[in-house]
């Protein structure tokens, strides 16, 4: 008896520190992996933000400290370009034309595309499949390969020098990215809430605004700020159709003021800075919606 006693105190001993024992495993800080991985990341890294940063600060230099020494940090610390371009009415010109063609492209593509992706996902037809694998084909196909053709329709429907000649293929251009994240994710709403939205007397507009919009707003919010980043930097469709300055978007603005401005290389820089930090903050805010819409597209 005694020595059944010992043995099942033992026991009920060792029960509560195996628990322990296992979340101290748990708990042990993981290993670094391979330097050499994190040689290269930093590598890539350093590639994509030396040219930014570069600009940036020759903004804040004169002429002469960029001819004397090219790759020094500014000194003095000049503000004057970035005043002398923020002062200027063509640069909010072309800032507001920025903002209005990636303000109506994202909404376009992104409700345009919400409703392809909702047929696609929720209901079966005929040449479904063939409809799918066309927008999935859309992806192989830039802007740049079509821009011939495209400017001679854009012409013919007598958009040429207008924003909306930027703003149609834009939309049509953003559609199979826009396609191919959403149908993942509208794919996987359970049927049964479905079937309980249609009980409910929902219909299926009802169940569309209602459920199907809220529950697939990571891949909306994903392809909204991919959207609004691809028609923010859009240079080429803009040089092919806007021809006169009062319609230039910043794209086109940076390449008109570095022709205007040729000798003034600091203030060149300037602008150039300005015309990109839009893009880089909205692309910093909302990384992490990216990521995050990307990864359910994967998952679904």
């Amino acid at each position: 008896m005694s020595a059944t006693t010992a043995n099942s105190a033992s026991s009920s001993a060792a029960e509560p520190n195996a628990p322990i024992g296992r979340r101290g495993n748990r708990d042990k800080p993981q290993k670094w992996g391979n330097p050499f991985t994190y040689f290269i990341a930093l590598l890539f890294i350093g590639v994509c933000i030396a040219p930014v940063l570069y600009i940036v600060l020759g903004g804040f230099r004169t002429n002469s400290q960029i001819s004397t020494s090219p790759a020094a940090l500014p000194h003095p610390w000049v503000v004057s370009n970035y005043i002398s371009v923020l002062k200027s009415m063509t640069f909010w010109g072309e800032f507001a034309n920025s903002i209005i063609v990636a303000l109506v492209s994202t909404v376009g593509t992104v409700v345009l595309g919400l409703m392809v992706s909702f047929v696609l996902a929720r209901y079966d037809f005929k040449l479904k499949g063939a409809m799918y694998s066309l927008f999935a084909a859309g992806l192989m196909f830039p802007m740049v390969i079509a821009i011939t053709p495209l400017y001679i329709v854009i012409k013919e429907l007598g958009l040429v020098d207008n924003l909306f000649g930027v703003i149609v293929p834009q939309i049509a251009f953003g559609l199979p990215t826009t396609v191919i994240i959403l149908v993942p994710f509208l794919r996987a709403i359970p049927n049964e809430i479905e079937e309980a939205a249609a009980i409910d007397g929902a219909s299926r507009l009802g169940f569309f605004f209602r459920m199907v919009i809220p529950l697939s707003l990571p891949g909306v919010v994903t392809v909204g700020i991919l959207g609004f980043i691809g028609s923010w930097n859009n240079y080429v469709l803009p040089l092919y159709v806007l021809n006169s300055q009062a319609n230039f978007t910043l794209p086109l603005g940076v390449q008109a003021f570095s022709s205007q401005y040729s000798v003034d290389t600091a203030r060149v820089l300037a602008f150039t800075s300005l015309a990109m930090l839009p893009a880089l903050i909205f692309f910093a805010i909302f990384e992490k919606k990216i990521v995050s819409g990307l990864t359910g597209a994967v998952k679904g």
